[in-house]
């Protein structure tokens, strides 16, 4: 029991850091064909991320990982049952990093364009891709003993395109935060700073929506009437969230960028924490839903999984900060031409 409730935390804890994460550099390639008017500044942003956009990804490789090990049958299930989805997600992420990587190879204005393009599309979908997919999730799938019922283009049912939204502003107000804090020039950083305050507004109002109809669409507050204290951490996302716009009006925008942090963990955690103990709940019939109880590994792996994880999570989590202490100085395009940057 117990190590069955500690991989559905650390599961949970994985997803989080994954978009908590790789959710400013999604940010930053929604925004970079409205936000970058020149070369120079395309450059810079570019710069921002290249050095830790594929660090970031690895926490999608470990969440996807930690879900293949803990709980077998929900992996096996979720990429059975939503494959089209899943590939159209892993597409979106082929193009982005193929896009990063290809740009500076070659000059040309085409040649720019087309990646420029491939690069915001692979962002956007990105992002957008992951909402509709938890957004379906929290809502539960169509799915009994005879297996699968829904559709690709049954998961872009209202409430999934919801999460989708809300998960595509959250990553841009992320990614304008991040360019705030990254970007050479004071100008610039204003920009992005002026921009995330602007994009602040549909977010807000898409988060609102979303909790409201969170509460005809799914069962997830089902938990937090039977255990109030969870409350707490749809508080704390709201708190994050009014945060966010008091730190941009007073120019306060490292401390703004940790608030959007926090914002996007709580918010997760807020989702999984109404599931539990689902992993994935059947629209149909409550005892087809996929638990941590009825999916899980066995005790003995899961303990197994526990004694790595203690090992090397903790080496991971420092080898980031090492990796984002070395990158800590932003590239200028004036930098990035002298040393021939790839990005």
């Amino acid at each position: 029991m117990i190590f069955r409730v500690i991989w559905f935390i650390l599961w949970t804890v994985l997803w989080a850091v994954y978009f908590m994460l790789d959710g400013f550099d999604l940010g930053a390639g929604m925004l970079y064909p409205f936000f970058a008017r020149d070369e120079n500044l395309k450059k810079d942003i570019l710069n921002t991320i290249g050095p830790v956009w594929d660090g970031n990804e690895v926490w999608l490789i470990t969440a996807g990982g930690a879900t293949f090990a803990a709980f077998p049958t929900t992996y096996a299930l979720m990429f059975s049952y939503l494959y089209s989805a899943m590939l159209l997600l892993l597409f979106s992420l082929i193009v982005r990093g193929v896009a990063l990587e290809f740009r500076g190879k070659a000059e040309g204005q085409n040649w720019g364009k087309t990646w420029d393009l491939a690069f915001f599309l692979g962002s956007f979908l990105a992002a957008l891709l992951l909402g509709v997919a938890f957004g379906n999730i929290f809502k539960g799938l169509p799915m009994d003993a005879h297996g699968y019922h829904g559709s690709l283009l049954g998961l872009l049912n209202p409430y999934g395109l919801l999460a989708g939204v809300l998960f595509v502003l959250l990553f841009a107000v992320h990614g304008a935060l991040w360019l705030s804090i990254r970007l050479p020039g004071i100008d610039k950083a204003k920009k992005a700073s002026a921009l995330a305050g602007r994009l602040w507004y549909p977010l807000l109002l898409a988060a609102a929506g979303f909790l409201v109809y969170t509460a005809f669409a799914t069962h997830l507050y089902a938990n937090y009437l039977g255990y109030p204290l969870l409350w707490v951490l749809p508080g704390i996302a709201a708190a994050a969230i009014l945060l966010i716009k008091f730190l941009t009006l007073t120019g306060r925008d490292m401390a703004a960028f940790l608030a959007s942090c926090v914002t996007i963990v709580a918010v997760v955690f807020t989702g999984v924490a109404g599931l539990y103990p689902d992993l994935i709940p059947s629209s149909l019939d409550p005892a087809y839903s996929l638990t941590l109880f009825n999916s899980s590994s066995s005790v003995y792996t899961l303990k197994i999984m526990t004694v790595v994880a203690v090992v090397f999570v903790p080496a991971v989590i420092i080898y980031q900060f090492w990796i984002y202490r070395i990158f800590g100085r932003t590239n200028t395009s004036g930098r990035a031409e002298k040393e021939k940057a790839a990005y």
